[in-house]
């Protein structure tokens, strides 16, 4: 059964200087008709049977949602709830750009359904908000924030980012403070990546990119796991932290293994076994769907080694881990049997841990997290 349903918004106004998802200048594209093929979309979903039950999650992504103008997000909801059945009590999240959140736009969302809101934050400090190539300033955040919370959003989520370029430990503990002022339900905190085909990626080829250490960025992490702890936000996935009943549902969706809806331009799914993405150019997106055809660039049936291996590379990325009695009952199989080598391996190592039915990893773990992940995936 479907749990939860992903819409890709690939439009942005300014593009970030570390963003390699699927995304298009907002300026002379044919947005209106890119939410008329996402409700196309939809209506092939619903017409096969995949949305006959009530999804529990629905989040909206890019790109930037909220780079829409009202009436397209007045449009864009209106096709989501003409398609997809919610069930009682519905997480229905959006990204946003504090920037772009105008009360007009949250209202639209609001009145929708939308109940969280994820925010872009990345940081607090003017100057490195301008080096990574984006349009909001500090301010922007706070009205945002206090603009939502009268409209009646109570789940209000900031993406914050650390070891950035020429980024401080001070810079780092004064956005977290600041973050932590606003006294928000969740939190998450990633790391930079720098993916090719970036605006980083090709400074840092040219030797024109001042990245941090291996070392600052471990304590970096350190202290956000520590500062978070002591403020009663609990860490339950190795990038994300809140409080109790508060965690991302949609997001564990992902952790979990289990199934999902992707739609728009580029989007992925897990839907019977299958996982899928669609054609990420706009015009190879669209125009299948002219035809009443599904967009599937790719498709590829998950056999069950593989079904196990993300079993244990999501589900280790929670804080909780990967439970050993649903292993055994989700694929007849002892995880022992499977991962015995691997497991007694990362126990001796420090890096994994068995207690309480789970296989978790411990704080020592997190802080290579990919390198136990990636043992998983060779090892089976």
């Amino acid at each position: 059964m479907v749990k939860g349903l992903y819409i890709h918004i690939p439009f942005c106004h300014q593009i970030c200087n570390y963003c390699d998802f699927n995304k298009f200048f907002f300026k002379d594209q044919p947005v209106d008709a890119y939410i008329e093929s996402l409700g196309k979309e939809l209506a092939l979903w619903k017409r096969n049977g995949a949305l006959d039950e009530p999804v529990k999650t629905i989040f909206l992504g890019g790109g930037t949602p909220t780079s829409l103008e009202p009436k397209q997000l007045v449009r864009l909801t209106s096709l989501i709830h003409q398609y997809v059945p919610m069930a009682e009590g519905v997480e229905w999240s959006s990204e946003a750009n504090p920037d772009e959140l105008t009360k007009e736009k949250m209202q639209v969302l609001f009145d929708a359904g939308v109940n969280r809101l994820s925010m872009g934050v990345q940081t607090f400090d003017a100057e490195l908000l301008k080096r990574i190539g984006r349009t909001h300033a500090p301010e922007d955040i706070a009205r945002a924030v206090n603009d939502a919370r009268a409209i009646g959003f109570d789940n209000i989520s900031f993406d914050l980012m650390y070891g950035l370029p020429g980024q401080t430990m001070e810079q780092w503990t004064d956005t977290l403070g600041k973050a932590y002022a606003f006294d928000l339900p969740h939190f998450s905190a990633y790391s930079l990546i720098i993916e090719p085909k970036t605006v980083f990626y090709n400074l840092m080829s040219k030797g024109k990119l001042q990245t941090v250490t291996e070392e600052l960025e471990a304590d970096m992490y350190n202290v956000l796991m520590e500062e978070m702890n002591k403020r009663g936000r609990k860490q339950y996935e190795i990038s994300n932290f809140a409080l109790p009943g508060y965690e991302s549902r949609h997001n564990l969706i992902y952790w979990d293994n289990e199934s999902y809806i992707g739609v728009g331009a580029g989007a992925h799914g897990y839907v019977d076994g299958i996982r899928y993405s669609n054609a990420g150019p706009l015009k190879k997106y669209m125009e299948p769907l002219d035809a009443h055809v599904r967009p599937v660039l790719n498709e590829h049936r998950v056999p069950l080694s593989e079904q196990m291996e993300e079993e244990m590379f999501l589900g280790l990325r929670k804080t909780a881990g990967v439970s050993l009695s649903h292993f055994t009952e989700k694929f007849e199989r002892n995880i022992e049997e499977v991962y015995g080598t691997i497991l007694a391996e990362e126990q001796a190592k420090g890096n994994l841990v068995i207690e309480a039915d789970h296989a978790k990893l411990t704080r020592q773990g997190r802080f290579v997290g990919n390198e136990v992940f990636e043992k998983f995936l060779l090892g089976s």
